[in-house]
């Protein structure tokens, strides 16, 4: 396919796609489908090699959040029935962070829910900070507080921050239709304090909140213009509880279309599977590497992911290897000079706090309503492949804020 072979051409060379080339790509049919993820895998494998970065959330404060994000069941006036908790100490975070670590990861995402900041919670998390790196060598890490303000960023990076966490979540024209307590731009100017401070700025987004292919391919644009070094990519997690409980748009092929589009566009950055991975790719996950080189072990925010070991057998059966701390993520012309290093463009990173992961903690489904189940040849019912499964949406109930071993 011509258009294939001139994304992956561009993809090597780090040119942007156009805005057609990159809405072809959603377009695309199930029958093109593997050449599509053959194709965006050539690009990845090219800068990430098979190399898989894993991560680890850190839900440093759970609910109660002021803010009215329609996705998030951390949201004000949500009634998810999820865990609520004020701020970890510093200690309890680490022992928290240290489980991930054991399981391989070599970032963990602090992340509190919230609008943003006071200058004491940024003390609180600075000392989680020291703790962890004081605890575990050569460890990364991203915080994820909210929108910032001036001076924050500096203090977060004197800590010892690695990098921060800020979505932009979908596209500037329809962001007042999910979001009414802060604006697309509040978001934006998050991503460059950070930028401005010397953070690795992480900015991705959110599929299956009923946004058109042009919806997705502007936040994509959008996060290019941003540059961030990582762009998580979230599934929808229709939680009970929340107003887009009932939206359930994805399919398996369409999050595969969708994380080969982010890759074309952005071949040079640490593509993050995210939130909903389970929900929607379910099966599909193996193939979901060949695109994206990073993905979070365990659990979300407020809901449960794939056992952590399920995590590391399915990279390894697919190939694949978890990257070490010996190893430095990015291609050495944006690790040496960090965000901004395209050659004239830029590759774009949630939610008012989450790290990569919105807070409603999951996926969104993969079915328009009414779509049925049918009876196998043993008389048991046997899913459509089109039909949301709410049964794979569960409530975080261990780890972090509970007295049950993390899921690591």
């Amino acid at each position: 396919m011509d258009l294939l072979n001139t994304l992956v051409d561009k993809g090597l060379r780090r040119e942007t796609p156009t805005r057609g080339e990159a809405l072809a790509v959603l377009a695309t049919s199930d029958d093109d489908l593997l050449d599509v993820v053959a194709a965006a895998g050539k690009v990845r494998r090219h800068w990430f090699g098979r190399r898989v970065k894993l991560n680890y959330l850190v839900n440093l404060k759970s609910g109660l959040c002021p803010e009215d994000c329609s996705y998030c069941s951390q949201r004000l006036g949500s009634k998810a029935d999820i865990l609520k908790y004020t701020w970890l100490k510093p200690d309890e975070a680490s022992k928290a962070a240290a489980a991930g670590l054991a399981g391989g990861a070599k970032r963990v995402c602090l992340v509190a829910s919230g609008r943003g900041p006071t200058d004491r919670d940024v003390d609180r998390v600075s000392d989680t900070i020291k703790a962890i790196k004081e605890q575990n060598e050569g460890v990364e890490v991203c915080a994820c507080l909210g929108l910032l303000s001036d001076g924050q960023a500096e203090r977060l990076r004197e800590a010892g921050a690695d990098a921060y966490n800020h979505n932009l979540n979908t596209s500037e024209s329809t962001y007042g239709d999910i979001t009414t307590t802060h604006t697309y731009a509040d978001r934006v100017d998050t991503v460059q304090k950070a930028h401005a401070a010397g953070l690795s700025a992480c900015s991705g987004l959110i599929a299956g909140m009923g946004e058109s292919d042009e919806d997705l391919v502007d936040v994509v644009f959008a996060l290019r213009e941003l540059d961030p070094d990582s762009v998580p990519v979230n599934f929808l997690i229709p939680m009970e509880g929340t107003p887009l409980a009932k939206d359930w748009h994805l399919t398996p092929q369409r999050c595969l279309r969708i994380l080969a589009m982010v890759r074309f566009v952005c071949p040079d950055v640490e593509v993050r599977i995210a939130g909903g991975r389970e929900v929607h790719l379910r099966t599909m996950q193996p193939l979901a590497l060949h695109l994206a080189n990073s993905i979070f072990l365990g659990d979300y925010l407020t809901s449960e992911g794939q056992a952590g070991r399920a995590d590391l057998e399915m990279i390894a059966d697919a190939g694949f290897e978890v990257e070490g701390t010996d190893r430095v993520t990015l291609p050495e012309h944006r690790a040496g000079g960090g965000c901004g290093s395209h050659e004239g463009d830029g590759c774009g990173t949630h939610e008012g706090a989450g790290c990569g992961t919105h807070e409603g903690g999951g996926v969104c489904g993969a079915a328009p309503a009414g779509a049925g189940s049918c009876a196998g040849t043993d008389g048991e019912t046997v899913r459509r492949a089109d039909e949301p499964r709410t049964d794979l949406v569960a409530v975080r109930r261990r780890g972090a804020g509970t007295d049950l071993a993390p899921n690591a």
